[in-house]
């Protein structure tokens, strides 16, 4: 552990400044500080428990999602032994990876089709917006435009 931290688990001027402080602030922080204080030399053993629990979990998970990886680009999973079961599922691997071709080409089409359906849209909002503003404006003569009726008592 580093003993020369400014804030580190002890009873230095840094650390008593930082936990009233924090009383004044708002008391759970300074709760908080204290209990850093006193029991904060403990949290670094608790930190290397909890990294060596966690590691065989994580390391799992990362072996099951490079499988997941492989059978979603073609590549084959290791033989059962069961030599029709293995015909069965390659089968059906290139079935379903061939499924989602299909809908990444669909989803791509409607991509297309979503754009170009926006850019109509902005078209005719931009062009009707071009009318109106070169659309000629009556000239008033300086009398004053008549206010539209909010259907309340003026």
């Amino acid at each position: 552990m580093n003993t020369h931290a400014l804030i580190r688990p002890a009873w230095t001027p840094a650390t008593i400044a930082l936990m009233v402080l924090g009383f004044v602030v708002f008391w759970p922080l300074g709760l908080a500080m204290l209990a850093y204080i006193i029991w904060g030399d403990r949290l670094e053993g608790f930190k290397r428990d909890a990294n060596r629990a966690t590691d065989g979990i994580f390391a799992g998970c990362r072996r099951g999602a490079d499988k997941a990886h492989r059978w979603g680009h073609g590549h084959h999973m290791s033989r059962t032994g069961n030599v029709a079961f293995d015909e069965w599922r390659e089968k059906e691997l290139e079935r379903l990876a061939e499924e989602r071709r299909k809908l990444d080409e669909t989803l791509a089409e409607f991509d297309t089709y979503a754009r170009e359906l926006r850019r109509a849209k902005d078209q005719e909002e931009f062009s009707r917006f071009m009318a109106e503003r070169n659309r000629p404006r009556p000239e008033t003569g300086g009398a004053e435009q008549p206010k539209p009726a909010t259907g309340l008592l003026d």
